[in-house]
This record gives C-alpha cells, structure tokens and sequence, in this order.
C-alpha cells in the first residue's frame, strides 16, 4: 500500500508515519496468519490426498512469500490426480482443502486490518 502525501497539508506527516505503521503491522499480522492458515490446508490436503505408494502426500507443500500463500504438490502426476485425465478418474485433494479453510482465510484478513488499525492508532 501506497500513500504520497505532501507536507504542507496539515497533519500530513503524522498520517504518513500512521498509514507505515499500519502497512508494517498489517504485513506482520497477516503473514503469521496465513502461514498457520496454509500450514491447516496443506494437513488437510494430505488427509484428502489419494494413498498409493505415499510419495503425493509426502510432495504436498505450503509456501508463504509477502503476501501469497502457495500451496500445491511436486509430485509430476500430481496435477493429474486433482484434475483427473480421460483414463483416470478425478480425486481431488488440493482444491476442496483450500475450499473448507476459505471462511477462515477472510476472517483472518479481516482481523488482521482491525489489528494493523488498532496497532496504528487509526
């Protein structure tokens, strides 16, 4: 988030400095957040993963980078298993995953802004 504020509004600076705490909080807040968010998704993607010989539970992974929570599978026929091909059925993991922690993912936003605000006395 971006604010250019000039300073010969008055108050101009203190809202500056105000809107950089709220940045930096919003970041800290919603970043602990989403990494326990996407830790439970990716739990729940392993429980719902199809077991053959384990190697797609095990490739399973979450990953948080600033804002982006990235949570998907290395295993090469993963896409495959989710997706289903003409020869194979659908068995989907990732997705209904994501789907049942999506409620939870706008509460945390959510709470995040009224922390970062609070923190940033706005």
């Amino acid at each position: 988030m971006a604010f250019e504020v000039t300073s010969d509004v008055e108050g101009a600076e203190e809202f500056k400095q105000a809107m950089q705490r709220f940045d930096s909080g919003m970041q800290r807040h919603l970043h602990r957040q989403l990494a326990s968010w996407a830790a439970d998704v990716k739990a729940l993607a392993k429980q719902f993963a199809p077991v053959r010989t384990g190697h797609l539970r095990s490739s399973i992974y979450a990953k948080i980078q600033e804002w982006v929570a990235e949570i998907g599978a290395e295993a090469t026929y993963a896409l495959f298993v989710e997706l289903g091909t003409r020869y194979m059925q659908v068995q989907p993991y990732l997705y209904p995953a994501i789907q049942e922690q999506l409620p939870r993912l706008e509460q945390i936003i959510l709470e995040a802004l009224d922390a970062a605000k609070t923190e940033a006395n706005l």
